[in-house]
């Protein structure tokens, strides 16, 4: 472990939210922490950018009125330059499947801080609501305890253990703990699960949203198969998923094709 570790704490639920202090409280015990993390709560915003933020002094840093996007433009550029790691949570509530790596704030820290060649990790627990609505479930300090244990071993290994020669970001999921000195349950490499259930329907001038795939999660009718961070997390399991930052494009013989086909300009006579 690295004697002088230093480390960007952002999230997007909040400077106040119990998952960046319990991190907070965690990682201050092996590295250098700098918190830069949105002033209130930033759910869902993706990587929305502001031309300028305003900041304001925090007893855990510095709070932002702005994105976890700008939070880590703020912070690498102005207020912790050249940190060794971004860690982006603890969120309340899981993240995972593709369809949330261009939704998901807490994952977009991770994905900002990659373009600027900064490791990151992506943090955040399961909360499992059964009958009630997931707002109506209390969530304490201590119930971070699985999230908070699985990020601090990867704060403090990872980096020599050359993780991120092959990959930009990691994305962990956690299980909620029912206590703070309950046993940490098994880490897993898993992939990303492609289960996608968005619709819609009208009442009226209104429309409303759902996301159905949260509708099945017990583990004896959860669709997604074994390997992926769905199925890992329900399971008990802490899931990790090792991404890449950066859109590639690959060799695509159809569209080279449509390409070359393009009709040539003509010039009037």
């Amino acid at each position: 472990m690295r004697d002088d570790l230093e480390i960007l704490l952002t999230n997007d639920d909040g400077i106040d939210s119990p998952g960046l202090r319990a991190l907070a409280d965690a990682l201050a015990a092996v590295a250098d922490v700098t918190v830069v993390a949105p002033a209130d709560d930033q759910s869902a915003v993706g990587r929305s950018l502001s031309h300028e933020v305003d900041v304001l002094e925090h007893d855990l840093g510095y709070a932002v009125a702005g994105t976890p996007a700008d939070c880590v433009v703020a912070g690498l550029g102005a207020l912790a330059p050249d940190p060794d790691l971004v860690v982006s949570g603890c969120n309340r509530g899981a993240n995972l499947g593709e369809y949330v790596l261009g939704r998901s704030g807490t994952i977009s820290a991770a994905v900002e801080a990659a373009f600027f060649d900064v490791p990151a990790i992506a943090t955040s627990m399961y909360v499992p609501a059964g009958d009630l609505a997931y707002t109506e479930v209390e969530v304490t300090l201590e119930n971070y305890a699985h999230a908070v244990d699985a990020t601090t071993y990867l704060c403090t290994h990872a980096l020599d253990a050359g993780v991120f020669e092959a990959t930009d970001y990691l994305n962990l999921n956690a299980p909620i703990a029912p206590s703070a000195d309950a046993t940490c349950p098994p880490l897993e490499l898993t992939r990303p699960s492609k289960r996608y259930e968005m619709d819609a329907a009208r009442e009226g001038e209104r429309i409303h949203l759902r996301d159905r795939v949260w509708e099945r999660m017990e583990p004896e009718t959860l669709p997604d198969p074994a390997g992926t961070d769905r199925r890992a997390v329900v399971e008990g399991r802490i899931s990790l998923s090792a991404l890449t930052a950066p859109h590639t494009t690959s060799h695509h013989d159809a569209l080279e094709r449509l390409v070359g086909e393009f009709p040539e300009p003509t010039l009037d006579a």
